[in-house]
């Protein structure tokens, strides 16, 4: 079946203030929940709590950003499939149409014990409960010689952001028979398939526009997301131009240098014209000092995404430890409606729902030329666990991956208007 508008709202379930004083919600009789960070989580959790509790619950929005950039789509603008700002999102419809307090201000710290949590403006703002969906830091010292400041010169641009126009415009401006070097991060890592997607999209821009050029693949995984669809439509699509290397076959990344555009192995010393690093993941700042991670990710109880650290708290999204399921957008937003479901039945008495997950990562390889994997997933006494999977096959007719891309295409306008409204 074909995934448009109208089947993906039925299938997962269904002016912008400012701040004017210096604490928020003090006295407010409603129960208040604030949701920190606005993307495929935060958003469709602070939507879905507002509509459905009816205006019983005063719902606040902190997210910095006053345009929201999709990381998922953004490798089909790398490929010329789209422009930047189709993925580029406001907040105006969730505060107009649903009464959605949104607040542009960054989130430095939280007092779990006194429900508040302090902006970077120095105002404060008190909950009820309190949704993180914070998405992704990045560890930029996993990689030896990377760091915040070399990712001008090699962006992850695995972030919403404008770092993906940056390297859209490096590869485009590579010399004519260059060398892009990509080393993706290791596991557990936002996107499985994206960074293959994105060699595909960069080989697409390379086949038109520099087609004697070169991708080179130092992976620090054995093996990756979809690996076999990928490497076989690299060979059909882009033959000779694209290296996936392994960690067997480089032997491990022993330095990367900005200055130099070079990339060590113990097999060899990679020249690059242009190159994306992406480091190693983790949950983004403000759950860390929210107090509610082990180690790197917050673990949570599968039935309603509530923290194990502070029942007051959910987290949804990259920066939770949902087991089976990978961090995706498609995650973040199932994972928000079980949330939204279980705190409207705690303040307010309305039935709760068992849990019920899905994801599907659409992947896109050349032109109409798509593929998936995806799962349902239930909540299980400890884990989020597998119900049914499916990923598409090898060899499968160009009239199917058409399809299955035009399927990605309809997901992505729907989750769109799902988070936003």
């Amino acid at each position: 079946m074909k995934l448009n508008r109208r089947h993906f709202l039925s299938a997962t379930g269904a002016g912008v203030a400012t701040l004017a004083m210096p604490s928020l919600g003090l006295g407010q009789a409603k129960p208040k929940v604030v949701v920190i960070g606005g993307g495929a989580g935060g958003a469709t959790a602070a939507r879905y709590i507002a509509k459905d509790s009816k205006g019983k619950i005063a719902v606040t929005l902190i997210e910095a950003s006053k345009r929201y950039y999709t990381c998922f789509f953004s490798n089909l603008y790398l490929g010329g499939f789209r422009d930047y700002a189709s993925i580029g999102h406001g907040y105006d419809t969730l505060a107009a149409d649903h009464g959605v307090n949104v607040v542009h201000d960054w989130a430095t710290g939280i007092d779990a014990g006194a429900k508040k949590i302090m902006l970077a403006s120095g105002a404060s703002v008190s909950y009820d409960r309190l949704v993180l969906s914070p998405g992704i830091d990045m560890k930029y010292d996993s990689v030896p010689g990377y760091s915040a400041e070399a990712q001008g010169r090699m962006p992850h641009a695995w972030k919403s952001g404008t770092q993906v126009q940056q390297l859209r415009s490096q590869v485009e401006n590579m010399r004519e028979g260059g060398t892009f070097v990509m080393v993706p991060p290791p596991n557990p890592f936002r996107c499985p398939p994206g960074p293959y997607e994105r060699i595909s999209m960069i080989a697409h821009i390379l086949k038109q526009k520099n087609p004697s050029a070169k991708i080179i693949v130092v992976d620090p995984k054995p093996k990756f997301s979809k690996q076999a669809l990928f490497q076989e439509g690299w060979e059909a699509h882009y033959p000779d131009m694209i290296e996936w290397l392994g960690p067997d076959i480089h032997g491990g990344i022993k330095n990367v240098n900005p200055d130099t555009m070079e990339i060590e192995t113990d097999l060899e010393t990679f020249k690059a014209d242009a190159a994306s690093v992406v480091p190693a993941q983790k949950a983004g700042s403000i759950a860390m000092a929210a107090g509610v991670t082990d180690g790197d990710w917050a673990p949570i109880v599968p039935a309603s995404m509530q923290a194990k650290g502070d029942p007051n708290i959910y987290v949804l999204g990259d920066a939770s430890i949902a087991a089976a399921m990978p961090k995706s957008g498609f995650s973040a937003n199932s994972q928000a409606k079980v949330a939204a479901n279980a705190i409207r039945g705690e303040l307010t008495g309305s039935k709760v729902f068992p849990a019920r997950f899905s994801n599907t990562c659409w992947s896109l390889i050349a032109t109409d030329d798509g593929v998936k994997v995806g799962a349902n997933y239930g909540a299980g006494s400890e884990k989020i666990e597998v119900v049914d999977k499916f990923i598409s096959k090898t060899g499968e007719d160009e009239a199917v991956r058409k399809a299955t891309y035009e399927e990605s295409e309809g997901w992505y306008k729907g989750i769109t208007t799902d988070m936003f409204g």
